[in-house]
Protein backbone atom coordinates (compact mmCIF):
# COMPACT_ATOMS: atom_id res chain seq x y z
CA UNK A 1 0.00 0.00 0.00
CA UNK A 2 1.59 3.27 -0.96
CA UNK A 3 -0.99 5.67 0.85
CA UNK A 4 -0.31 6.34 4.82
CA UNK A 5 -1.85 8.48 7.57
CA UNK A 6 -0.20 10.01 10.72
CA UNK A 7 -1.72 13.01 13.08
CA UNK A 8 -1.02 16.75 13.81
CA UNK A 9 -2.63 19.85 15.03
CA UNK A 10 -3.97 22.59 13.40
CA UNK A 11 -4.67 25.83 15.95
CA UNK A 12 -7.00 28.86 15.31
CA UNK A 13 -6.31 30.84 18.29
CA UNK A 14 -6.17 28.58 21.04
CA UNK A 15 -8.74 25.98 19.39
CA UNK A 16 -7.11 23.11 17.95
CA UNK A 17 -8.30 20.99 15.75
CA UNK A 18 -7.24 17.21 14.72
CA UNK A 19 -5.32 16.99 11.72
CA UNK A 20 -5.74 13.83 9.51
CA UNK A 21 -1.81 13.95 7.69
CA UNK A 22 -2.30 11.22 4.20
CA UNK A 23 0.66 10.91 2.08
CA UNK A 24 0.55 9.13 -1.51
CA UNK A 25 3.05 7.87 -3.27
CA UNK A 26 2.23 7.24 -6.77
CA UNK A 27 4.05 6.73 -10.52
CA UNK A 28 4.35 9.97 -12.19
CA UNK A 29 6.65 12.77 -12.65
CA UNK A 30 8.78 13.12 -9.19
CA UNK A 31 7.31 15.60 -7.12
CA UNK A 32 6.34 16.76 -4.05
CA UNK A 33 2.40 18.52 -3.84
CA UNK A 34 1.04 19.50 -0.89
CA UNK A 35 -2.73 20.40 -0.21
CA UNK A 36 -4.71 21.04 2.63
CA UNK A 37 -4.88 25.13 2.46
CA UNK A 38 -1.09 25.13 3.77
CA UNK A 39 0.73 29.00 4.17
CA UNK A 40 4.01 29.98 3.27
CA UNK A 41 5.73 28.55 6.02
CA UNK A 42 4.32 25.28 6.10
CA UNK A 43 4.81 25.31 1.99
CA UNK A 44 8.60 25.57 3.02
CA UNK A 45 8.17 22.62 4.92
CA UNK A 46 8.95 20.47 1.48
CA UNK A 47 12.27 21.36 1.26
CA UNK A 48 12.94 21.01 5.00
CA UNK A 49 11.58 17.56 5.00
CA UNK A 50 13.53 16.77 1.51
CA UNK A 51 16.92 17.69 3.42
CA UNK A 52 16.04 16.34 6.86
CA UNK A 53 15.33 12.95 5.67
CA UNK A 54 18.39 12.49 3.71
CA UNK A 55 20.49 13.78 6.15
CA UNK A 56 18.72 11.32 8.87
CA UNK A 57 19.81 8.38 6.10
CA UNK A 58 16.27 7.52 5.10
CA UNK A 59 15.46 10.15 2.34
CA UNK A 60 12.23 10.76 0.53
CA UNK A 61 11.67 8.21 -2.62
CA UNK A 62 11.91 10.33 -6.20
CA UNK A 63 8.82 9.41 -6.66
CA UNK A 64 5.77 11.59 -7.32
CA UNK A 65 4.55 12.40 -3.32
CA UNK A 66 1.25 13.82 -2.47
CA UNK A 67 -0.16 15.08 1.10
CA UNK A 68 -2.93 16.13 2.00
CA UNK A 69 -4.11 17.89 4.96
CA UNK A 70 -7.47 16.93 6.05
CA UNK A 71 -9.83 18.87 6.90
CA UNK A 72 -8.93 20.14 3.19
CA UNK A 73 -11.27 23.29 4.10
CA UNK A 74 -9.21 24.80 7.65
CA UNK A 75 -6.50 26.96 6.99
CA UNK A 76 -2.96 25.44 8.05
CA UNK A 77 -0.23 27.12 9.49
CA UNK A 78 3.22 27.33 10.62
CA UNK A 79 6.15 24.51 10.61
CA UNK A 80 4.51 22.51 13.28
CA UNK A 81 3.37 19.76 10.95
CA UNK A 82 7.06 18.86 9.46
CA UNK A 83 7.14 15.76 11.44
CA UNK A 84 4.02 14.77 10.67
CA UNK A 85 4.21 14.83 7.11
CA UNK A 86 7.47 13.05 6.79
CA UNK A 87 6.79 10.21 8.61
CA UNK A 88 3.57 10.02 6.58
CA UNK A 89 6.01 10.08 3.80
CA UNK A 90 7.74 7.32 4.47
CA UNK A 91 5.36 5.19 6.22
CA UNK A 92 3.64 5.26 2.35
CA UNK A 93 7.25 4.78 0.99
CA UNK A 94 7.20 1.64 3.18
CA UNK A 95 10.40 2.83 4.88
CA UNK A 96 9.02 2.74 8.61
CA UNK A 97 5.47 1.80 10.32
CA UNK A 98 4.64 4.66 12.89
CA UNK A 99 2.14 3.90 15.82
CA UNK A 100 -1.31 4.92 15.73
CA UNK A 101 -3.12 7.62 17.13
CA UNK A 102 0.13 9.49 17.76
CA UNK A 103 0.43 13.52 17.17
CA UNK A 104 3.21 14.78 15.96
CA UNK A 105 4.42 18.29 16.53
CA UNK A 106 7.93 19.42 16.23
CA UNK A 107 9.45 21.57 12.95
CA UNK A 108 12.71 19.79 11.50
CA UNK A 109 15.62 21.12 10.50
CA UNK A 110 17.91 20.79 7.87
CA UNK A 111 20.08 18.15 9.72
CA UNK A 112 17.29 16.28 10.78
CA UNK A 113 17.23 17.74 14.40
CA UNK A 114 13.33 18.24 16.00
CA UNK A 115 13.15 21.74 16.62
CA UNK A 116 10.54 23.25 19.16
CA UNK A 117 7.56 24.95 17.85
CA UNK A 118 5.43 27.54 19.38
CA UNK A 119 1.73 27.35 20.60
CA UNK A 120 2.46 23.68 22.11
CA UNK A 121 0.98 23.74 25.31
CA UNK A 122 -2.49 24.72 23.83
CA UNK A 123 -1.94 21.99 20.80
CA UNK A 124 -1.16 19.33 23.10
CA UNK A 125 -4.84 20.22 25.11
CA UNK A 126 -6.33 20.03 21.60
CA UNK A 127 -4.65 16.54 21.14
CA UNK A 128 -6.26 15.37 24.67
CA UNK A 129 -9.51 16.74 24.11
CA UNK A 130 -9.68 14.73 20.60
CA UNK A 131 -8.94 11.48 22.38
CA UNK A 132 -5.40 11.41 21.38
CA UNK A 133 -2.92 11.67 24.72
CA UNK A 134 0.48 10.00 22.74
CA UNK A 135 2.12 12.70 21.54
CA UNK A 136 5.90 13.30 19.78
CA UNK A 137 7.94 16.89 20.46
CA UNK A 138 11.12 18.04 20.34
CA UNK A 139 13.01 17.94 23.63
CA UNK A 140 12.70 21.43 24.31
CA UNK A 141 8.86 21.46 24.07
CA UNK A 142 8.83 18.52 26.43
CA UNK A 143 8.63 20.43 29.68
CA UNK A 144 5.80 21.87 28.15
CA UNK A 145 3.60 19.75 26.72
CA UNK A 146 4.16 17.58 29.91
CA UNK A 147 1.90 20.44 31.67
CA UNK A 148 -1.19 18.68 30.17
CA UNK A 149 -2.84 16.11 32.55
CA UNK A 150 -3.25 13.10 30.85
CA UNK A 151 -1.10 13.61 28.01
CA UNK A 152 1.39 10.82 27.24
CA UNK A 153 4.23 13.26 25.95
CA UNK A 154 7.53 11.68 24.48
CA UNK A 155 10.45 13.77 22.98
CA UNK A 156 13.27 13.72 20.66
CA UNK A 157 16.19 15.16 19.82
CA UNK A 158 16.61 14.01 16.19
CA UNK A 159 14.73 12.78 13.62
CA UNK A 160 16.65 9.62 13.42
CA UNK A 161 15.70 8.64 17.13
CA UNK A 162 11.82 8.95 15.71
CA UNK A 163 12.63 6.64 12.87
CA UNK A 164 14.46 4.25 14.74
CA UNK A 165 11.34 3.91 17.11
CA UNK A 166 9.11 3.51 13.74
CA UNK A 167 11.01 0.55 12.77
CA UNK A 168 13.32 2.29 10.43
CA UNK A 169 16.44 0.33 8.84
CA UNK A 170 19.41 1.28 12.23
CA UNK A 171 22.03 0.37 9.92
CA UNK A 172 20.87 3.38 7.62
CA UNK A 173 20.20 5.54 9.64
CA UNK A 174 22.65 8.52 10.63
CA UNK A 175 22.36 10.42 13.87
CA UNK A 176 23.94 14.06 14.16
CA UNK A 177 24.67 16.31 17.33
CA UNK A 178 22.82 19.48 16.42
CA UNK A 179 25.35 22.71 17.46
CA UNK A 180 23.89 24.78 19.61
CA UNK A 181 24.82 28.40 19.19
CA UNK A 182 24.51 30.74 22.22
CA UNK A 183 20.54 31.71 21.33
CA UNK A 184 20.23 27.76 21.18
CA UNK A 185 21.74 27.12 24.81
CA UNK A 186 20.00 30.50 26.30
CA UNK A 187 17.31 29.37 29.21
CA UNK A 188 13.99 28.39 28.98
CA UNK A 189 11.52 31.14 28.72
CA UNK A 190 10.37 32.85 32.50
CA UNK A 191 6.71 33.07 32.89
CA UNK A 192 7.22 34.40 35.92
CA UNK A 193 8.53 37.55 35.29
CA UNK A 194 9.98 39.63 38.18
CA UNK A 195 8.63 40.76 41.55
CA UNK A 196 6.47 43.73 41.48
CA UNK A 197 7.61 46.58 43.28
CA UNK A 198 6.56 46.94 46.77
CA UNK A 199 3.26 49.29 47.47
CA UNK A 200 5.37 50.46 50.51
CA UNK A 201 7.84 52.55 48.25
CA UNK A 202 4.98 54.80 47.34
CA UNK A 203 5.30 57.99 48.88
CA UNK A 204 1.97 59.60 50.19
CA UNK A 205 -1.23 58.56 47.75
CA UNK A 206 -3.48 57.41 50.64
CA UNK A 207 -6.47 57.37 48.31
CA UNK A 208 -4.66 56.35 45.06
CA UNK A 209 -3.23 53.04 47.17
CA UNK A 210 -7.18 51.95 48.54
CA UNK A 211 -7.96 52.52 44.87
CA UNK A 212 -5.48 49.87 43.87
CA UNK A 213 -6.57 47.77 46.87
CA UNK A 214 -10.46 47.75 46.11
CA UNK A 215 -9.13 47.21 42.41
CA UNK A 216 -7.50 44.00 43.45
CA UNK A 217 -10.28 42.98 45.86
CA UNK A 218 -12.41 42.97 42.94
CA UNK A 219 -10.93 42.88 39.51
CA UNK A 220 -12.11 46.42 39.11
CA UNK A 221 -10.64 48.67 36.19
CA UNK A 222 -8.83 52.06 37.26
CA UNK A 223 -7.88 55.49 35.78
CA UNK A 224 -5.73 57.73 37.42
CA UNK A 225 -5.32 61.33 36.14
CA UNK A 226 -2.76 63.43 37.96
CA UNK A 227 0.11 65.93 37.11
CA UNK A 228 3.72 64.19 35.82
CA UNK A 229 5.28 63.00 38.32
CA UNK A 230 2.41 62.14 41.28
CA UNK A 231 3.32 59.12 41.16
CA UNK A 232 0.58 56.99 38.73
CA UNK A 233 2.63 55.06 37.10
CA UNK A 234 4.69 53.69 40.33
CA UNK A 235 1.06 53.31 41.80
CA UNK A 236 0.02 51.25 38.56
CA UNK A 237 2.96 49.08 38.78
CA UNK A 238 2.29 47.65 42.06
CA UNK A 239 -1.35 46.58 41.31
CA UNK A 240 0.27 42.72 40.26
CA UNK A 241 1.82 42.23 43.92
CA UNK A 242 -1.59 42.25 45.42
CA UNK A 243 -3.35 40.31 43.34
CA UNK A 244 -3.98 36.87 44.48
CA UNK A 245 -1.86 33.70 42.27
CA UNK A 246 -3.80 32.30 39.86
CA UNK A 247 -6.16 28.63 40.30
CA UNK A 248 -4.81 25.77 38.15
CA UNK A 249 -7.68 25.95 35.33
CA UNK A 250 -6.74 30.29 34.99
CA UNK A 251 -2.80 29.40 34.88
CA UNK A 252 -3.33 26.72 32.45
CA UNK A 253 -5.75 28.95 30.04
CA UNK A 254 -3.53 31.96 30.82
CA UNK A 255 0.17 29.66 30.35
CA UNK A 256 -1.59 28.49 26.66
CA UNK A 257 -1.49 32.31 25.06
CA UNK A 258 1.80 33.02 26.38
CA UNK A 259 2.84 29.46 24.55
CA UNK A 260 1.69 31.40 21.52
CA UNK A 261 3.24 34.34 22.17
CA UNK A 262 6.49 32.96 23.18
CA UNK A 263 7.68 31.94 19.83
CA UNK A 264 8.55 28.71 20.31
CA UNK A 265 10.93 29.51 23.02
CA UNK A 266 10.16 26.37 25.63
CA UNK A 267 8.19 26.70 28.62
CA UNK A 268 8.66 24.78 31.35
CA UNK A 269 6.15 26.07 33.78
CA UNK A 270 2.68 27.02 34.52
CA UNK A 271 2.12 31.11 35.17
CA UNK A 272 1.00 31.57 38.58
CA UNK A 273 1.36 35.05 39.09
CA UNK A 274 -1.00 37.77 37.08
CA UNK A 275 0.87 38.65 34.10
CA UNK A 276 1.51 42.55 33.54
CA UNK A 277 1.32 44.10 29.84
CA UNK A 278 2.75 47.52 29.63
CA UNK A 279 3.02 48.61 26.36
CA UNK A 280 4.04 51.89 24.63
CA UNK A 281 1.96 54.39 23.57
CA UNK A 282 2.98 53.91 19.75
CA UNK A 283 1.71 50.57 20.01
CA UNK A 284 -1.65 49.64 16.70
CA UNK A 285 -4.62 48.06 17.22
CA UNK A 286 -2.76 45.38 16.17
CA UNK A 287 -0.14 44.90 18.64
CA UNK A 288 -2.87 45.71 21.81
CA UNK A 289 -5.45 43.67 20.81
CA UNK A 290 -4.41 40.98 18.79
CA UNK A 291 -4.60 40.48 14.29
CA UNK A 292 -1.98 40.20 11.53
CA UNK A 293 -1.65 38.21 8.74
CA UNK A 294 -3.12 34.72 8.10
CA UNK A 295 -4.87 33.35 11.30
CA UNK A 296 -4.59 36.50 13.89
CA UNK A 297 -2.12 36.47 16.53
CA UNK A 298 -2.76 37.07 20.44
CA UNK A 299 -1.74 41.18 21.34
CA UNK A 300 -1.36 42.40 24.31
CA UNK A 301 -5.09 42.67 25.57
CA UNK A 302 -4.67 38.50 25.51
CA UNK A 303 -1.21 38.07 26.99
CA UNK A 304 -2.52 40.51 29.65
CA UNK A 305 -5.77 37.44 30.65
CA UNK A 306 -6.26 37.22 34.29
CA UNK A 307 -3.72 40.04 34.99
CA UNK A 308 -2.98 43.86 34.10
CA UNK A 309 -2.57 45.62 31.04
CA UNK A 310 -1.76 48.97 32.10
CA UNK A 311 -1.58 51.61 29.18
CA UNK A 312 0.58 54.68 30.69
CA UNK A 313 0.16 57.95 29.19
CA UNK A 314 -2.94 56.67 27.86
CA UNK A 315 -4.70 59.61 25.68
CA UNK A 316 -1.07 59.28 23.32
CA UNK A 317 -2.71 56.13 21.91
CA UNK A 318 -5.09 56.23 18.75
CA UNK A 319 -8.34 56.60 19.79
CA UNK A 320 -9.53 53.29 17.57
CA UNK A 321 -6.66 50.84 19.45
CA UNK A 322 -8.49 52.29 22.78
CA UNK A 323 -11.95 51.64 22.03
CA UNK A 324 -10.81 48.48 20.46
CA UNK A 325 -10.83 47.65 24.07
CA UNK A 326 -14.54 48.03 24.88
CA UNK A 327 -15.77 44.88 23.72
CA UNK A 328 -13.32 42.41 25.98
CA UNK A 329 -13.86 44.89 28.75
CA UNK A 330 -17.72 43.23 28.91
CA UNK A 331 -16.57 39.99 27.49
CA UNK A 332 -13.51 38.93 28.47
CA UNK A 333 -13.22 37.37 25.45
CA UNK A 334 -11.33 38.74 21.57
CA UNK A 335 -12.97 37.51 18.49
CA UNK A 336 -10.81 38.66 15.56
CA UNK A 337 -12.28 38.11 11.93
CA UNK A 338 -9.93 37.91 9.24
CA UNK A 339 -10.31 36.38 5.61
CA UNK A 340 -7.92 33.25 6.68
CA UNK A 341 -10.30 32.89 9.91
CA UNK A 342 -11.12 33.35 13.01
CA UNK A 343 -9.23 33.36 15.96
CA UNK A 344 -10.83 33.63 19.77
CA UNK A 345 -8.52 34.28 22.34
CA UNK A 346 -9.32 35.06 26.10
CA UNK A 347 -8.86 38.29 27.68
CA UNK A 348 -10.21 39.16 31.17
CA UNK A 349 -7.82 41.49 32.03
CA UNK A 350 -7.55 44.19 34.67
CA UNK A 351 -7.44 47.79 32.63
CA UNK A 352 -5.27 50.49 34.09
CA UNK A 353 -5.64 53.58 32.39
CA UNK A 354 -2.81 56.31 33.32
CA UNK A 355 -3.42 60.23 31.93
CA UNK A 356 -1.88 63.79 32.46
CA UNK A 357 -4.74 66.57 32.57
CA UNK A 358 -3.39 67.65 29.46
CA UNK A 359 -0.36 67.38 26.85
CA UNK A 360 1.77 70.02 29.15
CA UNK A 361 0.12 68.08 32.23
CA UNK A 362 0.05 71.47 34.02
CA UNK A 363 -3.64 72.47 33.56
CA UNK A 364 -4.20 72.42 37.47
CA UNK A 365 -6.77 74.25 39.57
CA UNK A 366 -7.20 77.24 37.73
CA UNK A 367 -4.95 76.62 34.78
CA UNK A 368 -2.63 79.27 34.75
CA UNK A 369 0.59 77.82 34.25
CA UNK A 370 -1.06 75.56 31.30
CA UNK A 371 0.63 75.98 27.89
CA UNK A 372 -1.78 73.93 26.14
CA UNK A 373 -4.82 75.59 23.81
CA UNK A 374 -8.70 74.80 24.78
CA UNK A 375 -8.75 73.10 21.17
CA UNK A 376 -5.05 70.65 22.50
CA UNK A 377 -6.65 69.96 25.83
CA UNK A 378 -10.47 68.91 24.06
CA UNK A 379 -8.28 66.18 21.58
CA UNK A 380 -6.44 65.44 23.97
CA UNK A 381 -8.43 64.24 26.35
CA UNK A 382 -11.52 63.42 24.11
CA UNK A 383 -8.76 59.94 22.68
CA UNK A 384 -10.55 58.54 26.07
CA UNK A 385 -14.35 58.21 24.75
CA UNK A 386 -17.27 58.50 26.70
CA UNK A 387 -18.25 54.65 26.13
CA UNK A 388 -14.44 54.04 27.05
CA UNK A 389 -14.23 55.57 30.27
CA UNK A 390 -18.10 54.09 30.98
CA UNK A 391 -16.72 50.72 31.26
CA UNK A 392 -13.64 51.97 33.78
CA UNK A 393 -15.25 50.78 37.48
CA UNK A 394 -13.38 53.93 38.82
CA UNK A 395 -11.71 57.40 37.83
CA UNK A 396 -9.26 59.20 40.31
CA UNK A 397 -7.26 61.93 40.62
CA UNK A 398 -3.66 61.77 42.31
CA UNK A 399 -2.56 65.26 43.11
CA UNK A 400 0.36 66.55 43.04
CA UNK A 401 2.85 65.44 46.45
CA UNK A 402 3.36 68.04 48.70
CA UNK A 403 7.34 69.09 50.05
CA UNK A 404 6.10 67.32 53.53
CA UNK A 405 5.36 63.76 51.72
CA UNK A 406 8.48 64.07 49.16
CA UNK A 407 10.64 64.42 52.09
CA UNK A 408 8.99 61.26 53.26
CA UNK A 409 10.35 57.76 53.64
CA UNK A 410 7.13 55.52 52.62
CA UNK A 411 6.50 53.73 55.60
CA UNK A 412 2.98 52.72 54.41
CA UNK A 413 1.48 48.91 54.20
CA UNK A 414 3.70 46.90 52.41
CA UNK A 415 2.04 44.82 49.50
CA UNK A 416 2.41 41.46 51.35
CA UNK A 417 0.12 43.05 53.81
CA UNK A 418 -2.35 44.39 51.76
CA UNK A 419 -2.46 41.42 49.62
CA UNK A 420 -3.51 38.94 52.42
CA UNK A 421 -6.78 41.08 52.79
CA UNK A 422 -7.10 41.46 49.21
CA UNK A 423 -6.96 37.55 49.36
CA UNK A 424 -9.43 37.20 51.91
CA UNK A 425 -12.26 39.56 50.52
CA UNK A 426 -11.46 37.62 47.21
CA UNK A 427 -11.91 34.23 49.07
CA UNK A 428 -15.09 36.18 50.65
CA UNK A 429 -16.70 37.12 47.27
CA UNK A 430 -16.28 33.84 45.55
CA UNK A 431 -17.84 31.58 48.38
CA UNK A 432 -20.38 34.15 47.95
CA UNK A 433 -20.80 34.09 43.86
CA UNK A 434 -20.04 30.45 43.44
CA UNK A 435 -23.32 29.62 42.44
CA UNK A 436 -23.33 31.59 39.40
CA UNK A 437 -19.79 30.32 38.21
CA UNK A 438 -18.54 33.85 39.25
CA UNK A 439 -15.20 34.22 40.58
CA UNK A 440 -15.09 38.03 40.91
CA UNK A 441 -17.19 41.38 41.59
CA UNK A 442 -16.33 42.74 38.15
CA UNK A 443 -17.93 39.33 36.69
CA UNK A 444 -21.44 40.05 38.40
CA UNK A 445 -24.06 40.68 35.76
CA UNK A 446 -26.25 43.69 36.52
CA UNK A 447 -29.58 41.23 36.53
CA UNK A 448 -27.61 39.89 39.69
CA UNK A 449 -26.25 43.08 41.36
CA UNK A 450 -30.41 44.08 40.81
CA UNK A 451 -32.12 40.76 42.54
CA UNK A 452 -30.33 38.41 44.48
CA UNK A 453 -27.10 40.96 45.52
CA UNK A 454 -29.44 43.91 46.14
CA UNK A 455 -28.58 45.95 49.04
CA UNK A 456 -31.26 47.19 51.59
CA UNK A 457 -33.51 50.27 49.75
CA UNK A 458 -32.64 52.36 52.47
CA UNK A 459 -28.75 51.74 51.46
CA UNK A 460 -29.44 52.32 48.26
CA UNK A 461 -30.75 55.89 48.68
CA UNK A 462 -27.41 57.96 47.99
CA UNK A 463 -26.99 56.00 45.16
CA UNK A 464 -30.20 57.04 44.04
CA UNK A 465 -29.33 60.70 44.70
CA UNK A 466 -25.83 60.23 42.86
CA UNK A 467 -27.57 58.91 39.83
CA UNK A 468 -29.39 61.84 39.45
CA UNK A 469 -26.80 64.36 40.22
CA UNK A 470 -23.92 62.73 38.25
CA UNK A 471 -26.05 61.36 35.78
CA UNK A 472 -24.95 57.94 35.62
CA UNK A 473 -25.74 55.52 33.16
CA UNK A 474 -27.03 51.94 33.95
CA UNK A 475 -23.51 50.17 33.23
CA UNK A 476 -22.16 52.57 36.39
CA UNK A 477 -25.20 52.15 38.42
CA UNK A 478 -23.86 48.48 38.04
CA UNK A 479 -19.94 49.28 38.71
CA UNK A 480 -21.19 51.81 41.48
CA UNK A 481 -22.70 48.39 42.88
CA UNK A 482 -19.59 46.17 42.54
CA UNK A 483 -17.46 48.71 43.67
CA UNK A 484 -19.72 48.45 46.43
CA UNK A 485 -19.49 44.85 47.15
CA UNK A 486 -15.52 44.52 47.22
CA UNK A 487 -15.45 47.73 49.56
CA UNK A 488 -18.01 45.89 51.85
CA UNK A 489 -15.68 42.30 51.37
CA UNK A 490 -12.99 44.60 52.44
CA UNK A 491 -14.54 45.70 55.39
CA UNK A 492 -15.82 42.22 56.29
CA UNK A 493 -19.90 42.72 55.56
CA UNK A 494 -22.09 40.85 54.81
CA UNK A 495 -23.80 43.13 52.64
CA UNK A 496 -22.76 47.06 51.15
CA UNK A 497 -23.54 49.47 54.04
CA UNK A 498 -24.87 53.21 53.19
CA UNK A 499 -20.85 54.34 54.19
CA UNK A 500 -19.66 51.41 51.74
CA UNK A 501 -22.04 52.85 48.33
CA UNK A 502 -20.96 56.18 49.43
CA UNK A 503 -17.05 55.20 49.51
CA UNK A 504 -17.88 53.39 45.51
CA UNK A 505 -19.63 56.54 44.31
CA UNK A 506 -16.44 58.85 45.43
CA UNK A 507 -14.10 56.00 43.71
CA UNK A 508 -16.49 55.93 40.48
CA UNK A 509 -16.97 59.80 40.25
CA UNK A 510 -12.93 61.36 39.50
CA UNK A 511 -13.30 63.05 42.84
CA UNK A 512 -10.28 64.46 44.99
CA UNK A 513 -11.55 63.83 48.21
CA UNK A 514 -9.73 61.22 50.80
CA UNK A 515 -11.26 58.23 51.00
CA UNK A 516 -10.33 55.16 53.68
Amino acid sequence: MSLARTLGIGLTGLSGALIEVEADVGNGIPGFILLGLPDAALNESRERIRSAARNSGIPLPNRRLTVNLTPATLHKRGSGFDLAILLAALAADRAITPAPGVVYLAELGLDGSLRPIPGVLPAVMAAVRAGCPAVVVAEENSSEAQLVAGARVRSYAHLSQVLADCGADALALRYRARHNSPARKSAAWSVTGAPAPDLSEVLGQAQGKYALEVAAAGGHHLLFTGPPGAGKTMLAQRLPGLLPDLDDAQALETTAVHSLAAGGTPITSLLRRPPFESPHHSASMVALIGGGSGIPRPGAASRAHRGVLFLDEAPEFSATALDALRQPLESGVLVLHRAAGTASYPARFQLLLAANPCPCGRNLGKGTECTCTPMQRRRYLARLSGPLLDRIDMQLFVPQLSSKELAGRGTGECSAVVAARVAEARAAARDRLKRWGITTNAEVPGAILRNDLRPLTATLAGLNRATESLRLSARGYDRVLRIAWSIADLNEHACPTADDLDVAIQLRQHGKGDVG
